[in-house]
């Protein structure tokens, strides 16, 4: 883009798919923060790699070297991926940022697919190679307990079930639903999202025992409370991003100290911003991909806790962590990359890299769910359960079959009745006139002719 020029995909500017963009003004600057770097990086890869070679001593342990032969690997593949890696769709704060969550997607897959090919016993004592403190059975804990609001059997603190729930994640699930409203966009879809995974807990809970929540727990303090709190923050900020102006200068091109501080801090703010208008019930294509994005959240939050339980670790566990925090780097990434295709067909015309990479790993993460513990995945549902989910589905199905078939064909039919009554009405109207039409033409040409012969009397007289 030319220096100064304004880039125009504009909030007032309607797309003929439906979206709305904000409008950009960057003025062209390109500093070294923002140029490629492929060379200086092979140069220090390659200085490393003849350092290792040439001047370190390999030690003998097997052990050991297959930890740094490994973790080697991995860096070279991230530093080729960084460097060499497609752009997608997001370019702040830069985008070798955004390829090397890309990368580390790729590294994800490839150790879910190790280990969904190892035998449930190896695949758990591989695990000591990552921490020596997994690979052992998680002890049984109570979740449930006590569900009274006020314990009058407790003296000292008859309110100590709420404070017992008061722990880390409480702020943990307020970010974690602030994050994904920035990441659906959409206030109907995230509390979709999260009821019906207040239903799937208590659907489960038989299952998995962290699923035994008290009902308050369930409606009061996730979904009101850290969830539904979270949501609004949420769409409050993204009220404010579509708002904002999206004018970019380079930092040595701003005159004021203040001025750079606040380019530094928005250099962390979309380049640019586009909202979301999903339409489910627009087309079936848009409600199926909406189905299957909320299918797939779903999927991907129960895979949190199953994936824990099959595998040995403790919630609190730094790896359960690091796979959230995954997730939420790749998820915006993949969201909008759905969201351009499921959009903009004919200009999107595949699904985006890091959106396909996701997928696989949420389906990936089942399958070792499923290998490993079998037995609990198959634990009978209870009935009445059963019949809701039952009920539920054929409701969806019911109001898919009436919205995109039923009514469309019903429409389809009333409209070709209105067009053939019209067109028996017009034909109706045809020959009145054309009976009209011929006789006034006839009278003419009788008053004519009248004329004619007076004319011809006139001459003889």
């Amino acid at each position: 883009m030319a220096k100064g020029e304004c880039k125009k995909s504009g909030t007032d500017e309607l797309h003929p798919t439906g979206r709305t963009e904000s409008e950009v003004f960057d003025d062209g600057t390109n500093t070294f923060f923002w140029r490629a770097h492929t060379l200086t990086v092979l140069f220090i890869l390659t200085c490393a790699l003849v350092y290792v070679t040439l001047l370190e001593e390999t030690p003998h342990d097997t052990a050991y070297n297959t930890k740094r032969g490994i973790v080697a690997s991995i860096l070279v593949f991230l530093c080729f991926g960084v460097t060499q890696a497609k752009d997608g769709p997001f370019t702040r704060p830069h985008p070798a940022y955004w390829r090397f969550w890309l990368c580390v997607s790729v590294v994800y897959e490839l150790f879910l697919i190790f280990i969904l090919f190892q035998t449930v016993h190896d695949g758990r004592q591989f695990m000591k190679y990552i921490d020596p403190n997994l690979g052992v059975p998680l002890p049984e804990r109570d979740y449930g307990g006590n569900c009274l609001i006020y314990d009058p059997g407790n003296a000292a603190d008859p309110y100590h079930n709420i404070w017992d729930k008061m722990d880390g994640f409480v702020p943990a699930h307020f970010l974690g639903w602030y994050i994904k409203t920035l990441v659906i966009r959409d206030w109907w879809m995230c509390m979709i999202i999260s009821v019906m995974f207040e239903f799937l807990e208590y659907s489960l809970e038989h299952q998995l025992p962290n699923f035994s929540e008290c009902w308050w727990d369930h409606w009061i303090m996730d979904v009101l409370v850290c969830n539904g709190l979270g949501i609004y923050c949420g769409m409050k900020t993204l009220g404010w991003l579509s708002m904002k102006p999206y004018q970019w200068q380079g930092l040595w091109n701003i005159p004021t100290y203040k001025g750079k501080i606040k380019r530094i801090a928005f250099q962390f703010t979309p380049y640019s911003w586009a909202k979301f208008e999903w339409r489910p019930a627009s087309s079936l294509r848009r409600w199926l991909a909406v189905l299957g994005i909320i299918f797939m959240f779903l999927l991907a939050e129960l895979n949190t806790f199953y994936l824990k339980f099959v595998l040995w670790m403790p919630p609190e566990h730094y790896l359960v962590l690091l796979r959230l925090v995954f997730f939420v780097n790749v998820g915006g990434v993949a969201m909008r990359e759905i969201y351009d295709f499921m959009d903009d067909p004919k200009f999107h015309k595949k699904l985006g890299q890091q959106a396909w990479i996701v997928a696989t790993i949420t389906v990936t993460e089942f399958l070792i769910v499923v290998k490993y513990d079998p037995k609990t995945i198959m634990l009978p549902i209870p009935f009445f359960v059963t019949q809701c989910w039952i009920l539920g589905i054929v409701l969806i199905l019911i109001w898919t079959l009436w919205r995109f078939f039923i009514r469309d064909i019903t429409l389809r039919y009333k409209e070709t009745c209105r067009r053939r009554q019209e067109g028996s009405t017009e034909i109706e109207r045809t020959p009145g006139n054309a009976d009209s039409n011929t006789a006034s033409s006839a009278t003419s040409g009788r008053s004519k002719l009248n004329g004619n012969m007076d004319t011809v009397r006139h001459r003889k007289l």
